[in-house]
């Protein structure tokens, strides 16, 4: 491991794990909106990929109200700051890219996943010229710490029998600012989410995609989960459902009308234009039942492992698709209209 991956795991998940918040966070957190008459908060956090489409909706349309529950996003700076809020207990909620999960896990948080969120979407970009691994020794790749997006080009090099030691890694905080970074030429390649990967690649001239992961992973591969607290699944069960039937709906919903979901979201929460994250969002739908994906989480932890990230594998506790086989169960209306599910 090099300084920086020590500094990640000593001021990110660890500490989450061991309850530390930074000073910067603490204003982040507050008492909240009051809650309306017999409805149940829950806080939570999030990304900025098209892979938290499925959680945006069923905030901005009060999806889970009809059940009693209401979502209150605690909006953090970086993927990092996500990470410590959700893992010291302030939020109870998150939807978390896989990776960050892992870190979580692996220092001790009581966390599981409960659901999916979003899958595929990662996509690796080179600027003019670099079109094969081969090309990238001695350039520099851009991308977020810790994060799905770091293991897919960990995963690519590895499996063509190339590694870090050959590359130069950039470690960006936001979303923007890593589209930015490869848009105006501070990085050769950017690793990036949907919808600013299709930004990287119509605004950059001669850019081509390295890999959309489904060569590494296959279709259906996840990106991000949906998380929740240990305390919450067994204090109130009934409130990680009415989430987790939230954004089921929520899916259906994008499914059905994509064009309404993207134009309730952008802006808010994409920071690009609606007709980039149109052209985007076909790489990165959202997919709820994840339960296809149990034994990639598996796979992935032993690259985060690899890379000095984490002592060890997932264990079988951190995945409890329990809640999830509920709410399918009981309602199979709305699970028999999804179009991508696992079963």
């Amino acid at each position: 491991m090099d300084a920086s991956r020590r500094g990640f795991l000593k001021g990110g998940a660890a500490a989450a794990a061991g309850f530390a918040l930074p000073a910067s966070l603490a204003g982040l957190v507050g008492a909240g909106p009051a809650a309306a008459q017999g409805m149940t908060t829950i806080k939570a956090t999030h990304g900025s990929g098209l892979c938290n489409l499925g959680i945006f909706l069923a905030k901005e349309r009060n999806l889970a109200a009809a059940d009693g529950v209401e979502l209150d996003f605690v909006v953090t700076p970086t993927t990092t700051d996500v990470v410590t809020l959700f893992g010291a207990g302030l939020v109870d909620i998150s939807v978390i890219p896989y990776s960050n999960y892992i870190t979580l896990v692996d220092a001790g948080a009581p966390v599981q996943i409960v659901a999916g969120a979003g899958v595929e979407g990662c996509i690796m970009v080179g600027s003019e010229g670099i079109t094969t691994a081969a090309d990238l020794k001695g350039k520099k790749i851009g991308t977020f710490q810790a994060d799905t997006l770091e293991v897919l080009p960990y995963d690519f090099l590895t499996k063509a029998g190339l590694s870090f030691q050959d590359v130069e890694m950039v470690y960006l905080n936001t979303s923007p600012e890593l589209a930015a970074a490869f848009i105006n030429g501070a990085i050769d390649v950017v690793s990036h989410i949907e919808p600013y990967a299709t930004q990287c690649l119509s605004e950059r001239a001669g850019s081509t995609v390295l890999t959309d992961g489904l060569d590494l992973y296959g279709p259906q591969y996840s990106d991000c989960v949906l998380a929740a607290r240990i305390p919450l699944i067994e204090e109130n069960p009934g409130a990680v459902k009415a989430v987790i039937k939230a954004m089921m709906t929520a899916q259906l919903q994008s499914e059905q009308d994509v064009d309404a979901a993207l134009a309730d979201t952008v802006g808010t929460y994409y920071k690009t234009s609606l007709e980039a994250l149109t052209l985007a969002q076909s790489r990165q739908p959202v997919m709820i039942d994840q339960r296809n994906n149990t034994g990639f989480f598996t796979d992935r932890s032993v690259s985060m492992q690899k890379m000095g990230y984490v002592k060890n594998t997932l264990p079988e506790s951190a995945v409890n698709w329990s809640l999830l086989e509920e709410v399918i169960a009981e309602n199979a209306d709305l699970y028999g209209a999804l179009k991508l599910k696992s079963a």
